[in-house]
């Protein structure tokens, strides 16, 4: 006597097994959570996100709006998860442009300049990052005391940092100025990526991207504009005042020693894969443009350089979520990222699973916020149905 025919069916078989692996898998972590949530009971410890409304009672040593002692644990995360992009934006734009001139040199045709491209990505993509970032905190560290600073184009620099010359604005009207700035910067890469604007002329689509770029810019502008005290100067330049130094803007060697770290592993790897995306046009192509009596920068800029960017893309979106994530090594020189505050609050808390959790769902937000941009521009500006490889 045979079963039923849905018993014999493969598909319900296999819908049956799946649907048994997640829930054995949600039991699993159900046991677990109640198991940990029993064993910290036992040991007087709470759970819950209550203590995010409770003070601190410890100092950020960097963060781009004021922070004190009394601010709650949801303010102090914010700041940290504020420093980690504002690194990771910093660290970004520098190693793709570094990476770019290092890729160029290691595809022209110079010799010197191929050696030297060579030399720098033998060097610091063989090097580990964290034995980079100690090395260039060292040599901020070795720097002169303040009273021997040595002075620059109105700057100076010691061992306690970098002073430039800054605007006489409050830190709020910066992070107000730098996000009105973005918002525009991102509505640009809208348009020029949205469905609804490919029926539009190119000429018509990168204006309407500009003028997001420059109501940006100019929202920026306004912010700096009211942030200003009118009796005030609009710029300071630092100037040594006894054994400390006053006026101007204070970059602290933990900021700037990340920063050069970052940049400089990154445009490591980013040089290779731009000099890989350079490799992948084909000859053919750049000699019918050169038939077509185009000249040599504007074969790079229209031909070579548009399609070269269209194949390293992809790659350029793994590296630069990973360089994002290589931010938390910032921890190990002191620097107030959004790890180091999620330990340090982990410290005074005891708040381990939660806090854990916040970091996981930080980097979540981040990592596919950023691959989903790049990922839209990559599918914007695909080719579809035509070849864009071919032998260099």
């Amino acid at each position: 006597m045979t079963g039923p025919s849905f018993l014999r069916s493969r598909a319900f078989r296999r819908v049956t097994l799946q649907a048994g692996f997640v829930a054995g898998l949600l039991l699993l972590v159900l046991a677990a959570t109640l198991t940990a949530r029993t064993n910290l009971a036992t040991q007087g410890l709470t759970s819950g996100f209550d203590f995010l409304w409770k003070s601190t009672g410890w100092e950020m040593n960097f963060s781009l709006l004021p922070t004190t002692t009394a601010d709650p644990y949801w303010w102090y995360l914010l700041m940290g998860l504020m420093n980690t992009l504002f690194m990771g934006t910093l660290g970004l734009a520098g190693a793709s442009v570094l990476g770019l001139v290092v890729g160029l040199m290691r595809s022209g045709r110079n010799p010197a300049a191929r050696l030297l491209g060579t030399i720098y990505i033998e060097i610091f993509r063989n090097l580990p990052l964290i034995l980079q970032l100690f090395f260039w905190y060292a040599m901020a560290n070795a720097l002169p005391a303040p009273r021997a600073s040595i002075a620059f184009g109105g700057a100076l620099i010691n061992a306690r940092g970098l002073y430039l010359p800054g605007l006489m604005v409050g830190p709020g009207t910066v992070a107000l100025a730098v996000l009105s700035g973005l918002v525009g910067l991102g509505l640009a890469i809208w348009v020029l990526t949205a469905r609804r604007f490919n029926r539009v002329e190119p000429r018509g689509q990168r204006r309407v991207a500009l003028l997001a770029v420059l109501a940006g810019l100019i929202g920026a502008g306004v912010f700096v504009v009211l942030g200003h005290d009118p009796a005030d100067a609009w710029v300071t330049l630092p100037a040594l005042q006894g054994l400390k130094i006053d006026g101007g803007f204070r970059i602290q060697p933990e900021f700037y020693a990340l920063a050069i770290a970052i940049t400089t592993y990154g445009a490591a790897y980013v040089g290779e894969i731009v000099r890989g995306g350079f490799k992948s046009v084909g000859r053919g192509q750049m000699e019918a443009a050169a038939a077509l009596g185009l000249s040599s920068w504007h074969i790079f800029t229209r031909v070579r350089l548009p399609l070269a960017f269209r194949a390293m893309l992809p790659i350029l979106i793994n590296q630069y979520v990973w360089l994002i994530k290589a931010t938390t090594l910032g921890i190990a020189v002191g620097f107030s990222d959004f790890f180091m505050v999620i330990a340090s609050s982990i410290n005074h808390s005891g708040q381990t699973f939660e806090f854990i959790g916040i970091l996981m769902a930080g980097f979540l937000l981040i990592n596919f916020s950023l691959a989903a941009v790049l990922n839209r521009l990559n599918r914007a500006i695909a080719l579809k149905g035509h070849q864009t490889t071919g032998s260099a």
